[in-house]
Formats: C-alpha cells, sequence, structure tokens
C-alpha cells in the first residue's frame, strides 16, 4: 500500500504561481478552477457590504480572495471573502490569516459545491471558524452558519427579503443588490 504523502505549509508556500487556486485539507493538495462570472458577480457587491460595514464601524478587517487563511501547518484554505474582528486582528501576517478568522464566506460554484458543504465546511469548524456563509447565485440565498460545538447550526437563511446574518445584526443585507 502507498504512503500518502502529507505536505506542509513550505511545501504549499513553494507551488508555482500558475494561476490555480490550491489549498491543503489536512495535508492533501486540493485544485480547483478559477471561479466563473456568476461566482464573480456575487463576491462583489457583498464584499463591498461587508467592508464598508466593518471599516465604518472600526469592527476589523474584511480580505478577499487569494488570502491564504493558514489553520494549521497542513491546511490552508482560500475563502472568497473572510472578516477578522477586531479582537483577533493579531492573526492577520504578511503571509495570510494564522488561525480562525472570526467568518469565513464561500460561494458556490458548480465545481465546488460540495467541497464547500462538506469537507471545507468540516475543516473550518474543525479549527474553531465561529461564523461560515454559504452563498448559493443558483437559488440567490445565503446561509449563515454560527460554530454550535464542533460543528455548525443554521443561524439564518437570506432569501428573498433584507436581513441581518451573524455576525452583524446591524448589517441588513438586500438580497436585490447581492444578486443584480
Amino acid at each position: 500500500m502507498p504512503t500518502r504523502v502529507i505536505l506542509t505549509y513550505s511545501d504549499y508556500a513553494a507551488l508555482p504561481d500558475d494561476g490555480r487556486r490550491y489549498e491543503l485539507h489536512r495535508g492533501e493538495l486540493s485544485v480547483t478552477p478559477a471561479p466563473g462570472t456568476r461566482h464573480q458577480r456575487v463576491i462583489f457587491p457583498l464584499g463591498s457590504r461587508l467592508y464598508e460595514h466593518v471599516r465604518a464601524r472600526g469592527l476589523g478587517e474584511v480580505l478577499p480572495a487569494p488570502t491564504d487563511c493558514i489553520l494549521s501547518d497542513v491546511t490552508v484554505l482560500q475563502p472568497d471573502l473572510l472578516y477578522v474582528a477586531t479582537d483577533r486582528l493579531a492573526i492577520i501576517s504578511e503571509r495570510g490569516i494564522e488561525g480562525a478568522p472570526t467568518l469565513v464566506v464561500e460561494v458556490l460554484s458548480p465545481s465546488t459545491a460540495r467541497l464547500d458543504r462538506d469537507r471545507k465546511m468540516r475543516l473550518y469548524a474543525e479549527h474553531g471558524v465561529p461564523y461560515y456563509w454559504i452563498v448559493d447565485p443558483e437559488t440567490r440565498s445565503i446561509e449563515a452558519f454560527a460554530l454550535a460545538g464542533a460543528e455548525y447550526a443554521l443561524a439564518a437563511r437570506l432569501t428573498s427579503e433584507p436581513a441581518a446574518l451573524p455576525p452583524f445584526s446591524g448589517l441588513i443585507l438586500d438580497p436585490a443588490l447581492i444578486w443584480s
């Protein structure tokens, strides 16, 4: 039986800058294609709203992909958007986010939907990321999960009516602006 090679952050950092999206999932290399335009059309309005809300209130930092989220030496993910609250700002370094951000946001694409809903959700929970949003351009919905013990529980859902999603009780997201 062949021995499984466990890659580390230093192996990951040595990968070529070839335009591919690489991640490490418990030491296993994951490669996904670049996102399509539907995905990107959601990132900008959602990321802009989060960024402006957080910046105006001094709540921390919002960063877009590609930003390395180094959860351990063998788990490095690149969420589509991430938020680091003020009390966690020390985890931001030049090489990326070194630890659990407050919120990660993944926008589903046909090629990544299963990965985002399954493996990445487990990895974020395992490493203590308090909030996880799954944005589905197909159903025009955002599911907001909150960490409850060792796994996520659905805390709120944005569909057709404006709503606030945790951890941002003061930010009302308007679906009409996100899905325009």
